[in-house]
């Protein structure tokens, strides 16, 4: 009788009074080798799906000037710039020993050269536009950490140096070319001819750095440039009859001294109330959704509430599997914003702290992998992730604390790609979780 009554209250816990369950003999690990043991199928445990907005996300070190703008239809309005340093390999004019030969270069012509790596999102068949500002202060991290993050921010001019708008073309083009001021170019160019730079200290302290800013009007996606790119400043002989240009080039000086500033806005959208710090946001709230974007630091965070519930059940037993399937939403992804490959799964706590990363028994990350097989309705478009010890774990856990998964996409603090996951409760493209269960 005690039995009848618990399993009764256990299925008020969970989302359906007509929970399916698979019972049969099943063989697990070494524990278990010798024994024939009853195995339930649970696949109607309440999941809880939310979304947050992480901490700043650290954009220094990641090797990619992400430079764009675009308007998304789901995120809102989404803004990347970058910021660098520069530096010279010599800071000499070409001389073949002739002390005068020097004054007879006159100054050409500057540009920047920005080498794409490739990295798109968003619509490329539209115009793409940015601008090149010289900045104010220098590229030097205020944190103890030394690092900048996607809300950093340094002050430059306003006045453009040079701005460009052109059709992208990331998989087939090099890089792109930005003819900039004459007179900046004169001015550097002097500097260097009258020897007054001839360090890189001296450099820095005359051109602290550049910011690209993306044209808000004139752009439709966000694209990667490597850091390869450089400063080119051409020079030749005056008076010559010689063809022979000279160039002085000034690279990017490195990953630390290079960072992205991604701004996201979120007005008027399913996100506008997304709070910041330890709070969530419902999929309740958000039409059944969840959000994840990179860059801006929106993430999915999953909780299961009645997990421990589970352990009550049977004196011995033990989830030895255990599988989580959560789709994204239909026509909320195409060629503009393609589903990524895979998610990266946190652990996490009740405040949104990242504790670690699921792995498995070997220490192996866990991602969350797409199937995308082709099928008329998307039926088969899902990430699955494999979360049973993660589960037992939780169930067996004598505090009252809980954790949660939190899902994010790879490479999150230099790319801006985004998905949109369906919970539970949605009436297509439903969350699905299964889960194992053995009593012994």
């Amino acid at each position: 009788m005690y039995k009848l009554f618990f399993l009764l209250f256990f299925a008020a816990l969970i989302t359906s009074c007509n929970t399916d369950t698979d019972t049969g003999n099943f063989v697990v690990g070494s524990d278990y080798l010798a024994l024939n043991n009853n195995v339930l199928l649970i696949d109607t445990l309440s999941v809880d799906v939310a979304t947050i907005q992480l901490d700043s996300l650290v954009t220094s070190g990641q090797s990619r000037v992400l430079v764009g703008y675009y308007v998304d239809p789901i995120f809102g309005k989404i803004q990347s710039d970058s910021y660098f340093q520069l530096y010279g390999t010599s800071y000499s004019l070409y001389s073949d020993y002739s002390d005068t030969e020097s004054s007879n270069y006159v100054f050409d012509s500057i540009r920047m050269v920005m080498k794409l790596d490739k990295y798109y999102y968003g619509d490329t068949t539209k115009s793409y536009s940015f601008s090149i500002h010289r900045l104010n202060e220098k590229v030097k991290a205020t944190l103890e950490d030394g690092t900048f993050h996607n809300d950093s921010k340094l002050s430059y001019d306003s006045n453009s140096l040079g701005n460009i708008v052109f059709k992208p073309k990331p998989n087939s083009q090099d890089s792109v070319n930005v003819v900039l001021d004459d007179v900046f170019g004169e001015a550097l160019f002097q500097k260097i001819k009258k020897k007054e730079i001839t360090s890189s200290d001296e450099f820095t302290e005359y051109l602290k750095g550049f910011v690209i800013k993306a044209s808000t009007d004139n752009s439709s996606s966000v694209m990667g440039f490597n850091l390869s790119s450089e400063l080119r400043m051409y020079y030749s002989k005056y008076l010559s009859t010689s063809e022979t240009s000279y160039v002085m080039n000034f690279g990017i000086l490195s990953a630390s001294n290079q960072f992205n500033n991604i701004f996201s806005d979120k007005s008027n959208t399913l996100l506008q109330n997304l709070p910041t710090g330890t709070a969530k946001l419902s999929s309740t709230s958000t039409a059944n959704k969840a959000f994840i974007q990179s860059g801006s630091g929106v993430a999915c965070r999953i909780d299961f509430p009645n997990i421990k519930q589970l352990k009550y059940l049977y004196d011995k037993n033990a989830i030895v599997d255990a599988e989580l399937t959560i789709k994204p939403v239909n026509t909320t992804y195409s060629n503009a914003y393609p589903l990524p490959d895979s998610l990266q799964v946190y652990i996490g706590d009740n405040l949104n702290r990242i504790k670690g990363t699921l792995t498995t028994a070997a220490g192996t990350p866990i991602y969350a992998i797409l199937n995308n097989s082709n099928d008329e309705f998307n039926e088969t478009t899902a990430y699955k992730i494999s979360i049973g010890a993660f589960l037992q774990s939780e169930m067996i856990k004598e505090s009252d604390s809980k954790y949660s998964l939190i899902l994010a996409i790879p490479n999150v603090s230099k790319a801006v790609n985004r998905v949109v996951l369906a919970d539970q409760k949605t009436k297509s493209n439903t969350l699905k979780l299964k889960i194992y269960y053995i009593s012994y």
